[in-house]
């Protein structure tokens, strides 16, 4: 079965959508005025120390300092760095000006088992104008038994965003028991139907994983997911076509080698997304490697 692409080649803009004025202003900074600009996004997020617990630190010790992946994120010219409250408001003080802030809102930890996931707020629209964000970010867990309350706090944080102008970033992660059963989190149809919710409920940009297709669990695909051969870029783009004018960054999960974190980038952008977020893949690196990471990372992203 074949599907029919309807935006192939053209790469989603802040100009294309119908954003106030406040949110105009705020992705235009993190898009063309730090990072790679050009119109992309390029964000090194540090809230695993929340989400996975200080093991992720344990590879490369220095980065258990958030100091580190600010260093990173001005050194090697990201968009944005992504933070909790806590280490916004603890850290942030002295790059203030220089390294944009995307502020999560909500998260939780990783010690309950992510049957019913669920992310509870911990800071609020109005701590991001307060901490100078440019953006919030929300996880939304797709498909979870929790998603009832998850929608509706969600519907809450867009409200206050809408308020203050303030541009949203789903983090769309397919969790759950129901999930599991269909292929997992990261299958197509999964991912896909993440980044639709993702533009249904109103965010500016989504965050999603790069969709998978597993011959070994095809049988588990609800259909026509089962019958589809898609190569990666094809089932990316899938997923960019998903999130309408909802722009789309891919997250790059755990660390990988070089020559897999590049194929990670001409991925998404040959799909049409606006950009990236990496974390373990950058900061769990010696500084000095990170770095160079970035330079490929940026000389790819130049290509498109």
């Amino acid at each position: 079965m074949t599907i029919t692409a309807s935006r192939t080649n053209k790469r989603l803009s802040i100009h294309d959508m119908d954003l106030s004025t406040g949110k105009k202003t705020r992705l235009h900074r993190l898009m063309y005025e730090y990072g790679p600009g050009n119109g992309k996004l390029m964000i090194l997020p540090i809230d695993q120390g929340l989400e996975h617990g200080p093991v992720d630190f344990f590879v490369n010790p220095p980065c258990g300092n958030p100091e580190y992946q600010l260093e990173l994120a001005l050194q090697g010219k990201y968009s944005a760095i992504a933070f909790h409250y806590g280490l916004a408001d603890k850290y942030l003080k002295a790059y203030a000006g220089r390294v944009p802030l995307v502020l999560k809102l909500n998260g939780k930890t990783c010690i309950p088992p992510d049957d019913e996931a669920f992310s509870p707020l911990t800071s609020t629209v109005e701590d991001a104008v307060r901490l100078g964000a440019d953006a919030v970010g929300y996880t939304l867990f797709v498909g979870s038994p929790q998603q009832d309350r998850d929608i509706r706090q969600f519907m809450e944080v867009r409200r206050e965003a809408e308020k203050y102008g303030m541009p949203i970033i789903m983090w769309a992660y397919p969790r759950g028991t129901y999930v599991n059963k269909t292929g997992g989190k990261n299958s197509l149809y999964a991912v896909d139907y993440a980044a639709r919710v993702a533009c249904e409920l109103g965010a500016d940009v989504v965050k999603v994983n790069y969709p998978e297709m597993s011959d070994s669990k095809r049988d588990q695909y609800p259909s026509p997911y089962n019958e589809l051969r898609l190569t990666e870029v094809e089932a990316a783009r899938q997923v960019v076509n998903s999130a309408g004018k909802t722009l789309v960054i891919f997250s790059g999960g755990a660390k990988v080698d070089d020559a897999h974190l590049i194929q990670q980038v001409r991925t998404g952008f040959e799909a049409g997304s606006v950009g990236l977020i990496f974390g373990r893949n950058m900061w769990q690196r010696p500084m000095e490697e990170a770095l160079r990471a970035t330079q490929d990372v940026h000389a790819v992203m130049k290509e498109y």
